[in-house]
């Protein structure tokens, strides 16, 4: 069995991020295991664009050498803001190659604890010790679907995370819940791709991010109002996009900045797409049965559609319990509140040792953590915070 200083789970942003800036730290041995963006790869629909701006579409290295600039500089990838999704992951498998050419590709099976240090057993039999865990694992076993959806076929219902080819519904009718980003530019995609959309909303229209762009458009004043990273509304972006800042105010403020800057909202540039999509708000579905090969949705207001498919956008939970790879007994000693574990200084959870990073670590650290733009912060903060331990070990 070998041991090593740090193992980070994970290769999406916050993972290969993280694993660039562990490398320059002497003396920290480190590896990495994931198929890397497989998320964004793989569960993402074709055709997306990211909604953040091009400063916050980036990946990070200590010293910023592999930008989207750099990328664009080296292979010819040409392409502006909004970043489309294909474009996204090519650059962030480029950064992988320059950045953390030792990923490990191979699956983590389980962590458990062990005698102060972690035992990491991988999916081929391979077993090693690790002083820390670095979780960067993504949302994806997260997704919310909803009770009255649970038990149907995902022939029939899907959720936006299982990237059911959306090609496949061409000449279908297609119903989507949801008023948000993901909700929004699938039932666009859909249509896009020759389907009947209809779009169920629970409350109110959506909200669009038109004036951001707008604003920042007054240069040094836009500055005062929005941070760089893109998250948050205005006066209000500056305070989540700096974490220390953030964490200085009450649980209850905390709370309610990082709720009302991550609730329901769509990109600007999606609201004149949706004009082939037929949208039904201040209605929910109460229940859904098969009829034959179809689906059929009852309404609160008692109205009935018919439909081929159902998408859920409805979102994700965090809910820590659900990584698999972690033990039991491990994720059991895992403080929490609402599902998000309770972490405190370098991301370490209330295990000594274990770090959680991305969305999960949104109750502490805010809202910042659910965007790529995160990665910046926190992947200076942790390889700062471990490389102050080991000097003092």
């Amino acid at each position: 069995m070998t041991n090593t200083d740090v193992t980070i789970l994970g290769a999406g942003p916050y993972g290969l991020a993280t694993a660039a800036h562990l490398r320059s730290v002497a003396g920290l041995e480190t590896r990495i295991f994931g198929d890397p963006m497989w998320f964004w790869k793989s569960q993402m629909p074709a055709g997306m664009l990211l909604r953040s701006d091009w400063g916050a579409s980036q990946m990070w290295d200590p010293k910023h050498e592999y930008s989207l600039e750099a990328y664009q500089a080296e292979t010819g990838d040409h392409f502006s803001a909004p970043v489309p999704l294909a474009g996204f992951v090519n650059y962030a498998l480029w950064f992988q190659r320059k950045a953390v050419p030792h990923l490990e590709t191979r699956r983590v099976e389980t962590v458990e604890a062990e005698n102060g240090h972690f035992r990491v057993t991988l999916g081929d039999g391979e077993a090693f010790t690790s002083r820390r865990v670095i979780i960067a694992a993504g949302i994806c076993p997260f997704a919310r679907r909803p009770a009255e959806f649970a038990n149907l076929p995902m022939e029939l219902v899907s959720h936006s995370a299982d990237n059911v080819p959306f090609s496949r519904f061409r000449g279908k009718r297609v119903a989507v819940i949801g008023g948000g980003q993901s909700a929004l530019e699938s039932a666009v995609l859909l249509a896009e791709n020759g389907a009947s959309v209809e779009l169920l909303v629970r409350g109110a229209p959506p909200k669009y991010l038109g004036w951001r762009k707008k604003i920042k458009s007054l240069g040094a004043i836009s500055k005062l109002l929005y941070s760089w990273t893109d998250v948050g509304p205005a006066g209000i972006s500056n305070i989540v996009s700096n974490p220390p800042l953030l964490r200085m105010f009450s649980r209850d403020t905390q709370n309610y900045l990082r709720k009302r800057s991550i609730r329901p909202a769509g990109a600007g540039w999606l609201k004149p797409r949706l004009e082939a999509v037929t949208m039904t708000c201040g209605r929910h579905v109460t229940s859904a049965k098969p009829v034959g090969a179809q689906l059929q949705l009852t309404l609160d207001d008692g109205a009935q559609r018919v439909v081929d498919h159902l998408l859920l956008g409805t979102g994700y939970k965090i809910d820590v319990t659900r990584y698999s790879f972690l033990s039991p007994t491990l994720v059991s000693r895992v403080e929490t509140a609402d599902g998000f574990p309770k972490l405190q200084d370098g991301f370490e959870t209330s295990v000594p040792g274990l770090h959680i990073l991305g969305a999960p670590a949104g109750w502490s650290y805010g809202p910042l953590m659910y965007f790529v733009a995160g990665t910046k912060f926190a992947s200076r903060t942790i390889s700062n915070y471990l490389a102050n331990r080991a000097r003092k070990a």
